[in-house]
């Protein structure tokens, strides 16, 4: 099996009793013990307007992460390209870019929630297209070269260069993947997929083959990362517990952040596939019904969890994003679950981990 990289979730786990600034204060201390057990990057995500994941400007938190660990790489899981003006974008990964001396890992999507869409007056129907223009520009932009752009959304006339200089220093991106025909768009942009372990096997397959056949040479030694939620134990039943009792929290903040129950999506062409991907999200705050769920991530023993990344790996997926900062879970739980997992299951994979422990 080839080398495998692990990647830590450095989330604000929402918990009534703390403060946001409290919560990103754990975030640092997430970063400092991942770096600390030679995990390859922190990743943030990008949510607005709700307690689901405060976290509105990843761009932002991770500058203040690489002034205090400028050697951890950093990556997003996702920033939501149609919402942005793409120039303005662009100059500010530049910038972010040239903090660190770690890499830059760029997952990027569309979005999922109409009520941002919403507050921020752009039209979902236009999503997929915004998303398209957007990361052209990007891309033109940190070639460092002087570009116009004539698109739909926008136009540069006149030839401007970004600044500060992009440089060498290459920066990777990754394409929020839900479905084939989103493997399909994102081969043909040639950006890597970022994909969730909870889509069933045969599903992530289809979207890594359809990638693949659209993506040409973009495809060959690409990074694949998938996201992955991690409960560890001793024993697989004590970790189902520690899924049973903190998952239906995390999903009833998901079901309101993205009003699951309304069916927001339904008239909404380029959605369709999420209106059938959400139309069960209410069930999984039951615990009776969060089997699947536990099976499909890394819930269990050591040896379980190994399981597991065996069946992710053989699909082809060589990058784990692994995520233990679920809402509520005390943060002296996840730290003793980010050293355990880096203790008896990443050396198994990734030869970094390994040197990292022997030292």
């Amino acid at each position: 099996m080839a080398d495998i990289a692990f990647g830590f979730q450095a989330a604000p786990a929402s918990d009534v009793h703390k403060s946001d600034q409290a919560l990103y204060r754990e975030v640092m201390e997430d970063c400092a013990l991942g770096r600390k057990l030679g995990y390859d990057a922190a990743w943030l995500l990008e949510h607005h307007f709700s307690d689901y994941y405060p976290t509105p400007s990843p761009l932002l938190f991770m500058a203040h992460i690489a002034a205090a660990f400028p050697d951890l790489s950093l990556g997003t899981s996702v920033l939501v390209l149609p919402w942005y003006h793409p120039l303005r974008l662009a100059e500010e990964i530049a910038m972010l870019n040239g903090m660190t001396t770690g890499t830059l890992h760029l997952g990027i999507g569309r979005g999922t929630a109409k009520m941002e869409y919403d507050a921020y007056n752009v039209d979902m129907n236009e999503a997929r297209a915004r998303f398209a223009e957007c990361y052209r520009i990007v891309e033109k932009g940190l070639a460092g070269e002087p570009f116009t752009h004539d698109g739909r959304f926008w136009k540069i006339d006149k030839p401007i260069r970004l600044r500060p200089d992009p440089g060498d220093k290459k920066v990777r991106f990754y394409g929020a993947i839900g479905s084939p025909a989103s493997a399909e768009v994102m081969g043909d942009l040639g950006v890597a997929p970022i994909c969730l372990s909870t889509f069933p096997d045969k599903l992530l397959a289809k979207i890594l083959e359809r990638w693949s056949a659209r993506a040409g040479a973009a495809a060959r030694d690409a990074i694949l990362p998938i996201s992955v939620k991690m409960f560890i134990a001793d024993t697989d039943e004590e970790a189902r517990a520690l899924g049973r009792r903190y998952y239906p929290p995390y999903f009833d903040l998901q079901c309101a952040h993205y009003e699951s129950d309304a069916n927001p999506w339904a008239d909404i062409p380029e959605y369709q596939d999420f209106s059938r991907m959400f139309a069960n999200l209410r069930k999984l705050t039951d615990p009776a019904e969060l089997a699947p769920f536990m099976d499909s991530n890394l819930v269990g023993s050591p040896a379980t969890i190994c399981r597991r990344i065996d069946q992710l790996a053989a699909l082809g997926f060589n990058y784990f994003m692994v995520s233990c900062a679920t809402p509520g879970t005390p943060i002296g739980l996840r730290q003793r679950m980010m050293t355990r997992f880096a203790e008896e299951v990443c050396p198994k994979y990734s030869q970094s981990m390994r040197r990292k422990q022997a030292a």
